[in-house]
């Protein structure tokens, strides 16, 4: 227990004072090399095949990020010391989420758009935190995307690996993080990655549907300790969370979208109305607040569930 705590505090630490390696010494870079290269191999034939080639990705790649980090486990809780155990497993997790780095990125499509600087801030927020097409996006668009990437972020990049290394460790951590960078790059409906990546998609959908019903909730609970709308956030996730195409991501931005009092809007795709206006840049401002809360919230829930594990486990 005292070295899974101490692990959570060092890897929110070391994100917090340093944020992410160079992506070309970051170890999801690996992962992302992998799935690549396999892709490339692989995703070929007919489509039974494609399918039984992504499901092998998975369990390949899985078993390969996550496995060593159980031996490493083993090893160490033999040699070393509590304390140092806990330092040595916070520097193993770090890799598999990102708080400074979230937050970063929110804040450089704010200042964009506050310097009236829109291709900038279509950049940013392309580059940062959205897959789609952001070149004709207004001002108004690229904030509620960005709002939309920061809510749904705090699933897939901060609680959901944190949860589930408090839940079995870095195994499940890795292996969480695998799913979730394989889904971002494969688990598309397009004619490449409609069988060969739903394997990858579903998976992603199964270890995300506890982690971002629990997310929501404290974005909720963070929207009352901001002195926000908690009621409203409640009401419009409870009421809209389906809007959206994916099982998972409409629970968080929904709750954004109510607690903040604003819309949320992909154009074409869903509109998550929690206000009556798009937001502005300044509405960034109180999201950025809103998630850090809510990241805090997170890092202790997980603590607790890493202390309830170990009594009652």
């Amino acid at each position: 227990m005292i070295a899974g705590l101490i692990a959570l505090l060092t890897a929110f630490v070391i994100d917090f004072a340093l944020g992410d390696p160079p992506n070309r010494f970051h170890p999801v870079a690996a992962m992302g090399s992998l799935i690549h290269t396999l892709t490339q191999r692989w995703n070929h034939g007919g489509n039974f095949r494609r399918f039984f080639a992504g499901i092998c990705l998975i369990l390949i790649g899985g078993a390969l990020f996550s496995a060593p980090w159980g031996l490493l486990a083993g090893i160490i809780k033999a040699r070393l010391p509590e304390w140092a155990i806990g330092l040595l497993l916070g520097l193993c997790l770090k890799p598999v989420f990102a708080f400074r780095g979230l937050l970063r990125a929110g804040g450089e499509v704010q200042q964009a758009l506050l310097s009236d600087d829109l291709p900038a801030a279509r950049h940013f927020v392309s580059w940062h935190l959205v897959s789609r097409d952001t070149s004709q996006l207004s001002k108004a668009l690229v904030a509620s995307a960005t709002i939309e990437s920061l809510s749904e972020n705090l699933t897939d990049s901060f609680f959901a690996p944190l949860f589930y290394f408090a839940l079995g460790g870095l195994p499940f951590a890795w292996f969480y993080r695998f799913i979730n960078t394989a889904d971002a790059m494969i688990g598309y409906h397009s004619a490449d990655y409609e069988h060969f990546g739903k394997f990858a998609a579903r998976s992603d959908d199964l270890l995300n549907w506890l982690p971002a019903r629990m997310t929501a909730l404290l974005i909720i609970l963070s929207a009352a300790l901001y002195r926000l709308n908690l009621k409203n956030a409640f009401l419009v996730m409870k009421n809209q969370h389906k809007r959206t195409s994916s099982p998972n991501a409409g629970w968080t931005m929904s709750a954004a979208a109510g607690a903040l009092a604003i819309v949320l809007e992909k154009p074409g795709s869903y509109r998550l109305e929690g206000g009556p206006e798009l937001p502005d840049a300044n509405i960034i401002s109180q999201a950025l607040q809103l998630i850090t809360v809510s990241l805090v919230l997170s890092l202790f829930f997980c603590g607790g569930l890493i202390i309830g594990h170990a009594f009652f486990f």
